[in-house]
């Protein structure tokens, strides 16, 4: 029988080759811009949003509007008792991303679209919205998006 940490590294061995759009940007040190932008730099923050995510499964600001090009720097902050987690993405990417970690619950995260926090703690993400439309975020533990754990960034044309 495979251990749960074995299963991870299988999951993420087979998806090296299929690795949707969110992930560009944070892997062998591209900073490719994704269908949803890119990596910001913190140095070209314009603004900060605080973002609460609590065990009602709901983000406190599950609608924000940014304007194209504006880099916001999201400071993210598990209010529950259960893990969390902000993650940026298309609908699709997050959907996709949603059925993995339906697999593999425990799977860890190190891309600048996404943070997972334990109870009580909290992380940033610094986007840098380049295009105009609509971005998604959600939390992707099991469970959560379908109790309505998501939200939408609006981006406004320059």
């Amino acid at each position: 029988m495979k251990t749960t940490r074995q299963l991870i590294a299988i999951a993420l061995l087979a998806s090296v080759g299929t690795a949707p759009a969110w992930a560009a940007g944070s892997h062998a040190g591209s900073h490719d811009e994704s269908a949803i932008g890119l990596p910001g730099k913190a140095a070209n923050v314009t603004r900060t949003i605080q973002m609460d995510m609590s065990d009602n499964m709901r983000f406190s600001a599950p609608l924000i509007r940014v304007k194209q090009g504006e880099t916001v720097r999201f400071v993210v902050q598990n209010l529950g008792k259960v893990k969390h987690e902000f993650s940026l993405g298309t609908e699709k990417e997050l959907l996709e991303h949603y059925e993995q970690m339906k697999k593999f619950p425990d799977m860890e995260h190190d891309e600048p679209s996404k943070v997972s926090l334990a109870p009580g703690t909290k992380g940033e993400v610094i986007w840098q919205f380049t295009k105009a439309g609509t971005v998604h975020f959600a939390c992707l533990h099991p469970g959560h998006y379908d109790a309505g754990m998501k939200g939408l960034v609006k981006v406004d044309k320059k």
